[in-house]
Formats: C-alpha cells, structure tokens, sequence
C-alpha cells in the first residue's frame, strides 16, 4: 500500500470514530435534555398547584372549608399521635413539615390522597408526620397544636384541614382563632385539654426537636420525606418526590 493510499484510509478511520462519537454525544444531549424537560414540566405542574392553591384564599377561622372531604380521606384509618395507618404496618413514611408550607398544601391535596387511600389503607405503609418549622413565627405554634390533637387521635385531620384552609403564607392568619376553629372543625372533642397541651413544654419542646433532627438530616426545605422498612438500611431520605408514583414505589422497594 503507498504512502497516499495509507493516509487516506487513516483519514476515512479517524471520520468514521468521530461521526461515531458526535453521534454518542448528540444522544447524550438529547438524554439530558429530556430528563431535563420531565423535571420542568414536573415543577412547572407543582408551581402551578402552589400558586392556585395560594390565590384560593384561606386563613378564614369563620369560614372552614372541605370538613367532609378531610373526614372521608382518613375515616377508618388508625391513627396514633402522628401517625396515619396500621401501627403494624411494615414501611413507614415520615413527612417533615410546615404547616404554614404551600407546597405541603399541594402535596396533602395532590399527591399525598393516592398514597393513603392504597398503600396506607392497605396496611403496607404507615406515615408519620414530623414537625419542621421554617417559614415564620406562627408555624411552631401550629405544629404543636397539631400534636395537641394528634394526643387525641385527630392528628391527621388536623393536618388535611389546616393545609386545606391554609392562608397566605406568613399573613398572621394562623393565631389562636385560627387554630382553635382547626381543632374544633377535626373533631378534637376537649378543647380546653388541647388548649392546654399544645402550650405544653412537652410539645414545644417535640416541634424543636424534630425541627433540628430534619436539620440535621441536612433537610433543607418542606416538604422532605424519609423511609424506613425489611430493605431498608435504618432511615433512607427520599427528598421531595415529585409524584405519588415515586412515594409508591419507594414503598415497594422498602417492603
């Protein structure tokens, strides 16, 4: 073979190994930027709950909306303090929190139903919510006075009703006439036992507690989720899943 005839069939290999890594690299983009374009429409989606859910009104101690439907979700699902489903179920969901927390409205509405009428209905997972209180002055107040009625098994309609009557985020809406309307309307039925408790030290002092475990769990936003299970190694974060699908499937892999 001459000289020229060599050259160029080392010119024809070095065109063929490029146009096979641009075409690797164009695939390479096209995979960036459609996991890129799943995670915009999935935060454009919940951007969109939360701002719906912010332009509804709310904070209204007079005027407390969707009881029934709150009643309906949790109705014959056990609850103990803070925690919605079978205390022997296998997997448990833990929810860190803010009551004041748009996008934790977004999630009791949108997401959080489908995982509690399946799974949690089911008795193959349990959830727990946990205070972390990080948008203002009148959420630890709030998370105690949840846990003042989660003392008497109403937690969790505490939580579906607050989130659904929810007012502008750190407006001063959620005062004492606010949370007392919250409790009555969750059938907490001794209000002055509540009213007592969640003024408690015991109680406070519970919020700060957890406030600082999801902290030191380098949490940096609610809502944040863990999970604990049989596959489980000890308390696995999941961050802030963006669907009920992923919560789900967390579930399964942690059974």
């Amino acid at each position: 073979m001459s000289g020229k005839q060599d050259r160029e069939k080392r010119k024809e290999e070095r065109l063929r190994e490029e146009t096979q890594v641009n075409a690797k690299d164009r695939r390479t983009r096209l995979l960036q930027f459609g996991a890129g374009a799943v995670f915009l429409v999935l935060a454009v989606v919940l951007v969109l709950i939360v701002v719906s859910s912010s332009s509804s009104g709310g904070g209204d101690a007079s005027n407390l909306k969707e009881v029934s439907q709150v009643d309906s979700l949790v109705s014959g699902v056990p609850q103990t303090n803070m925690v919605l489903g079978d205390s022997k179920a296998p997997v448990e969901l833990i929810e860190f929190g803010d009551l004041q927390c748009p996008v934790c409205k977004a999630y009791s509405e949108e997401i959080l139903p489908k995982v509690i009428e399946g799974q949690v209905d089911q008795g193959q997972a349990k959830i727990e919510f946990r205070n972390f209180t990080i948008i203002g002055v009148q959420s630890p107040p709030a998370g105690a006075a949840a846990l003042a009625a989660g003392a008497q098994g109403r937690g969790w309609n505490y939580l579906e009703l607050f989130y659904r009557n929810q007012g502008k985020e750190n407006s001063g809406y959620a005062d004492d006439e606010f949370l007392t309307a919250v409790a009555k309307g969750s059938g907490v039925k001794d209000i002055a036992k509540w009213n007592e408790e969640r003024n408690s030290a015991k109680l406070t002092g519970e919020v700060k507690k957890t406030t600082a475990e999801a902290v030191k769990l380098g949490f940096t936003g609610t809502p944040s989720f863990a999970i604990k299970g049989p596959s489980t190694n000890g308390m696995e974060l999941l961050g802030t899943p963006a669907t009920a699908g992923e919560i789900e499937e967390a579930i399964e892999q942690a059974s």
